[in-house]
């Protein structure tokens, strides 16, 4: 049932201290790995979202046991040799384009076969870049035009690959990987720009080698297949992009002070706060430690005003997800602020380039999209619209807090889809003093 949303008139200012949900790329690859693994994995802090809850039945319809102990206390007790099984019906996915490619990747390394489901905005979204290699590798799939729903109709007895994927995609990389730990010989990956690391980082934590060679601005990454994985105990770090719609909201109501606590500092993943810090923000990093391979930190944000800046294309893969609520912080600097390269943002849950603009000419904003560049001018927000999300749950936190710098409240058409990525959304904005009502 779709839940329309509204922001409320703008608060004075932002207070408090909140503590960052877990991270939803760990989280997935955790229970994954888990699922492949001799043993059983621990894992504490995981984000029990939608997305990550399809991932967790979808390990358990090919035979991992799991179980949750308390609130984000899970336990996988995985195949390990034994290997994945063909599941008794079609595995569902819902809304998690990353469960799914992962989990593409892992069951193509067995004999095996599987159909996969996902819902309206997966369905639409492209699976053939991981299909191609899992192909080139020597699994078989049936599918139309490359997507959901889709069935792998032969796995298992693969043949590694040196592989250069066209886009930068840490979905693909980790699928070409995954699928390359039950293979007889050395899978290779080459990457032209770097992407996230979460899967080689947390494969470490499981025990397998793999070795990472710099090239230009990218790396190659080498596996030798046949790896075993061991069980081991994941605390999951807070979720940068969960963050960044609280950062959002201190940084675009006057006054704010506010600490955002846990949150993972991996440098595939921060380029949101180095952009914001071009803009003049105040974002101080305190309370360093290591977790499961990632540095965590503690963030205090404090409200200043901003200045619009030029984000060049290579910036796009350490914060892909992040430019709709850049945008919106963009709006309320002065000046204009050009991103580039966002042409991936076009193959998300939702155009998410036109979706962006939309929400923002909607509400009052100057913005204009040339090419693959948006351009957001600074200024007052008139608010006052309801934003059609196309079910994009980044597109509806980034409207909501729009609207907490608009004249008039802002609103969605639904905001349903929040919890699969962000479940505690509402809570934590209400927590430093910026609730929401229904609309």
């Amino acid at each position: 049932m779709n839940s329309a949303m509204m922001s409320k008139t703008p608060p004075k200012s932002l207070k408090g201290r909140v503590r960052t949900p877990g991270d939803k790329s760990i989280s997935h690859r955790a229970l994954i790995l888990g699922a492949l693994a001799e043993g059983v994995t621990n894992i504490t802090g995981l984000l029990e979202g939608d997305d990550i809850l399809h991932t967790a039945k979808a390990v358990e319809a090919f035979g991992a046991k799991v179980k949750r102990i308390a609130p984000g206390h899970w336990q996988v007790e995985g195949l390990g040799r034994a290997g994945w099984r063909s599941p008794k019906a079609p595995v569902d996915f819902g809304n998690a384009g990353t469960g799914a490619r992962l989990v593409m990747g892992a069951a193509a390394g067995f004999d095996l076969q599987v159909s996969y489901l996902g819902d309206a905005s997966l369905s639409s979204r492209p699976m053939g870049r991981v299909l191609k290699p899992l192909e080139q590798m020597g699994a078989k799939f049936d599918s139309t035009d490359g997507k959901l729903p889709l069935s792998q109709t032969r796995g298992g007895g693969l043949t590694p690959i040196q592989y250069t994927p066209p886009h930068a995609s840490a979905q693909v990389k980790s699928a070409i990987l995954l699928a390359g730990l039950n293979t007889s010989g050395t899978t290779a990956l080459t990457e032209i720009h770097l992407t996230r690391d979460h899967t080689e980082n947390m494969l470490n934590s499981f025990g397998v080698k793999l070795v990472r060679k710099p090239k230009n601005k990218g790396q190659t990454v080498i596996l030798e297949g046949l790896a075993r994985l061991q069980a081991t105990n994941i605390n999951v770090p807070g979720d940068p992009s969960s963050a960044a719609f609280l950062i959002a909201a201190a940084l675009v109501v006057p006054g704010s002070d506010i600490l955002v606590e846990n949150v993972m500092m991996n440098e595939a993943r921060t380029g949101l706060f180095g952009v914001l810090s071009e803009m003049g923000a105040f974002i101080r990093a305190d309370n360093f430690r290591r977790s499961g391979g990632e540095t965590i930190a503690d963030l205090h944000i404090r409200y200043n005003k901003l200045r619009g800046v030029n984000v060049p294309a290579d910036r796009v893969p350490s914060m892909v997800d992040e430019y709709p609520v850049l945008a919106v912080i963009a709006a309320t600097a002065s000046g204009q602020t050009h991103m580039h390269g966002l042409g991936e943002l076009r193959v998300k849950e939702s155009d998410r380039l036109a979706g962006t603009h939309a929400l923002l000419i909607a509400n009052g904003v100057d913005a204009s999209i040339e090419g693959e560049t948006l351009i957001v001018s600074g200024g007052r927000i008139a608010g006052g619209a309801k934003v059609k999300t196309h079910h994009d749950h980044r597109l509806a936190m980034s409207a909501l807090i729009l609207g907490l710098a608009a004249d008039k409240p802002v609103s969605i058409d639904d905001s349903s889809m929040i919890a699969t990525s962000f479940p505690a959304f509402f809570d934590l904005l209400a927590q430093i003093g910026a609730p929401m009502d229904m609309a």
